[in-house]
């Protein structure tokens, strides 16, 4: 017992001393670190309120929708393209989840056309404009291609 009380007595008289020895946190917020500028723009070099100097970031514009089959099913991996009105090639490709929903986002200000496509469905098309809000929402409904008796595809 003579040996445990040295032992405890040397244990509480360090336990003070290393949480004195921690800084508490301080009341006042640490300085968020400046991210680099992005390459082929130049940094800022002013060392005033950098908030009047970046420029925000130009809101998107959302693009969501559900493609269903004939029977009111959800259609999971139907190619999903985007193109802007009066461009020759699709912009934006991506396909329908595992619940047939897609979503893209697009620059605001301009009119664009969905084209969904699968195999043994018929090509569905819709037109997107994106001028007025903010998100677009779609509910396409595929038809199935009809086969004919031969077996030959139209």
């Amino acid at each position: 017992m003579r040996i445990f009380t040295p032992v405890l007595l040397l244990t509480l008289l360090y336990i003070p001393n290393s949480v004195c020895a921690q800084q508490a946190p301080s009341s006042a917020p640490a300085a968020a670190p400046v991210p680099s500028a992005p390459s082929g723009q130049p940094a800022s070099t002013s060392t005033g309120s950098s908030s009047k100097t970046k420029k925000k970031p130009i809101p998107s514009f959302l693009i969501v929708g559900t493609v269903f089959d004939e029977k009111a099913l959800s259609l999971p991996g139907v190619q999903v393209r985007i193109w802007q009105a009066g461009e020759k090639k699709f912009r934006w490709e991506t396909y329908t989840n595992s619940r047939g929903e897609f979503a893209v986002r697009v620059p605001p200000g301009y009119a664009y056309e969905v084209v969904t496509h699968r195999k043994d469905y018929l090509d569905q098309s819709q037109s997107v404009d994106s001028k007025v809000e903010v998100q677009q929402r779609l509910s396409i409904k595929l038809q199935p291609r009809i086969q004919s008796k031969t077996g030959a595809k139209p």
